[in-house]
């Protein structure tokens, strides 16, 4: 056994307990660690409907109904691993420069340790901060992003960096393989008609909603499999991905979106992959009136770190 079980809902009532991702102990640092949960409490990188703020605590809130042993995969993540909640990343709630710096450097001094950081956002600027620093230690890493929008924007307002800017400026800046990356779930409406285009001729592979309605995504992710190979890897899943009948609770919803089933076909599809991180971003607990986005989020990061490297699977 790894240790660092969660706390089990016959000892502790699920309402009671520590407030960590699925009571889990707190850490003060990785060292020792395998996998840890961070969270990053920020919006003030959105453009639309704000809160996502509130995001990781009510991801944690939500996490208590998740328990250690994965049914459907036979994953045990807590007998192998040594995981932990490490809180959140403190950044500056009036200046989203000087926080996409903390968040850098927060994540440069994480990485020192061999561990897999497993993020709960907050807003999907932060995914930015958080490939410059992967890229100091493994190089440019490839990318698996599931999102609604592709988020290449090469402005907003005027400004550079914001939540749908950040895979443009990671191109720019050589933070990922863009032969080996995925952009999937991309759907709506544009700006201009080539708004998914600019990732395709970065060499992005671009899999719109569409391609997969009424459809598995298990196909698919063999591809993925195929393609990415063992190089490492970054997955940041953005919940607007989903459709908004299972997640209304975030900024900007898009109808049309993947199940909840093809989210958990995609993240159990990881398996095998080399992944080096991960991010669970943009839930809204103000416009999720019933909790389900937030559990949904809590379910999906839950499943992230059941593919990370080193899992054992129960038979």
């Amino acid at each position: 056994m790894a240790g660092n079980q969660p706390l089990g809902g016959n000892e502790m009532p699920r309402f009671a307990g520590p407030g960590t991702m699925m009571r889990l102990p707190a850490a003060k640092s990785a060292a020792s660690l395998d996998v840890c949960f961070v969270g990053i409490p920020m919006d003030i990188g959105t453009s639309n409907r704000s809160g996502t703020r509130f995001g990781p605590k009510q991801i944690r809130a939500e996490s208590v109904l998740l328990r250690p042993y994965n049914m459907a995969s036979r994953a045990a993540p807590f007998d192998s691993l040594m995981v932990a909640d490490l809180g959140d990343v403190p950044i500056n709630i009036f200046d989203l420069k000087d926080s996409v710096h903390r968040i850098e450097a927060y994540f440069d001094a994480l990485l020192l340790h061999d561990v897999i950081p497993l993020t709960m956002g907050g807003d999907h600027t932060l995914t930015l901060p958080i490939l410059r620093a992967m890229a100091k230690k493994h190089g440019p890493v490839a990318l698996l992003h599931i999102d609604a929008h592709a988020d290449v924007n090469e402005h907003m307002f005027g400004e550079e960096i914001a939540h749908g800017t950040p895979f443009r400026r990671a191109v720019e800046e050589n933070l990922i393989d863009t032969a080996r990356s995925f952009q999937i779930g991309l759907r709506g409406t544009g700006y201009a008609a080539e708004d998914f285009d600019w990732s395709r001729d970065q060499g992005f592979a671009v899999i719109q909603a569409e391609e997969l309605w009424h459809k598995s995504a298990s196909p698919l992710m063999q591809d993925v499999k195929d393609r990415l190979g063992k190089h490492p890897t970054y997955l940041s899943f953005d919940i607007d991905a989903l459709d908004p009948a299972y997640a209304p609770g975030t900024g900007t919803p898009e109808f049309g979106g993947l199940t909840t089933v093809q989210a958990l076909e995609i993240i159990r599809g990881c398996r095998g992959l080399n992944l080096v991180g991960g991010d669970l971003v943009e839930v809204s607990p103000p416009y999720d009136k019933d909790g389900n986005t937030a559990l949904l989020a809590a379910n999906l990061l839950y499943e992230m770190l059941c593919v990370c490297p080193g899992v054992v699977y129960r038979s």
